[in-house]
């Protein structure tokens, strides 16, 4: 007994039609195994990053000196941080320090980004010289650059040369110029670091849109404002994220650099974390000023993720 064409055609399409069911409970376990691969991970992270955190975050609230018994004192740490002028000071250099490295490794890795984008032959061998600095361990360059600011270093020297010996200066050690001289070698070592993440963004711009758009008469900056920085939004909210958060935490170039000084003009709040509880013992106010530093990242990093929200 045969079937008719009708329902060889029936039968057919049916067997040839998945079942709906299946792949729905296929894609499920598919999914659900993703989490059981991620559980190590996310435990190893919520036991030696958040629960020590909240730990740290718990002696804020009371006058522990790392031995012995504490009392709880409730918010009495925070409000001698911010009645403190030298915690104040701290305060607003760690901001000028953030934003002017911002602004400073931005603007100079975007630029490098665009001049070695493409078109010079020596682009490979000037990529590795500037992302060199990078590679190399801040305390390290803090050093080199340190012995360049000394008063009878490289820079005064060079100076004295070319007929500008009234520009010499003892850089880190006058007060009005050690914190810029601070963010002259926070910057000159991350240029690298942003020009790179710039160069992965101008890799996914079309030459054909820059090539439309100088047909149709824009000239250089027209075309970097209206077909290059859109395009390369996701770069830049990441570089200036990861820079405000660097920024921010600077601890490395301060304590190789200046130790603070002069007269705490270079003074920021890790820098302080770190003296109030290795130097003074005092753990309980250190982790209220590590709370304090962690709480602006934070507020920081989330402005920055909202403002670049429609970019990521």
């Amino acid at each position: 007994m045969t079937m008719t064409e009708s329902q060889a055609g029936a039968v057919g399409a049916t067997a040839a039609t998945p079942k709906p069911a299946a792949g729905r409970q296929r894609a499920y376990r598919i999914g659900y195994g993703y989490w059981w691969w991620a559980l190590p991970a996310v435990a190893l992270m919520l036991a030696f990053i958040y629960a020590t955190t909240a730990g740290g975050a718990f002696y804020a609230f009371t006058n522990w000196t790392g031995i012995g018994s504490f009392d709880f004192i409730g918010l009495k740490n925070f409000t001698r941080i911010f009645q403190t002028e030298e915690l104040t000071g701290a305060l607003v250099n760690t901001l000028l320090l953030a934003f002017g490295f911002v602004l400073g490794s931005n603007i100079l890795g975007l630029l490098f980004a665009l001049a070695l984008n493409r078109g010079l032959k020596t682009r490979y061998v000037l990529r590795t010289l500037l992302f060199m600095p990078v590679v190399i361990a801040p305390i390290a360059v803090s050093y080199i650059w340190k012995f360049i600011f000394a008063f009878d270093g490289p820079l005064n020297e060079t100076l004295d040369a070319v007929g500008l010996k009234s520009w010499q200066r003892d850089w880190l050690a006058d007060p009005k110029l050690a914190l810029l001289a601070v963010l002259v070698v926070m910057v000159w070592q991350n240029i690298g670091f942003t020009m790179v993440i710039y160069l992965a963004g101008l890799a996914t711009v079309p030459v054909e849109l820059e090539e439309a758009a100088a047909l149709d008469g824009a000239g250089p900056l027209r075309r970097f404002r209206s077909v290059t920085m859109p395009m390369i939004q996701p770069s830049i909210a990441i570089a200036t994220t990861l820079s405000l958060i660097q920024g921010l935490r600077i601890f490395d170039q301060v304590i190789a650099l200046t130790g603070g000084g002069p007269a705490g003009a270079t003074q920021t709040l890790a820098t302080e974390v770190y003296q109030h509880t290795f130097v003074f013992s005092n753990f309980g106010f250190g982790a209220a000023l590590a709370l304090v530093l962690s709480v602006l990242i934070l507020i920081f990093t989330v402005v920055q993720q909202y403002a670049t929200r429609d970019r990521l």
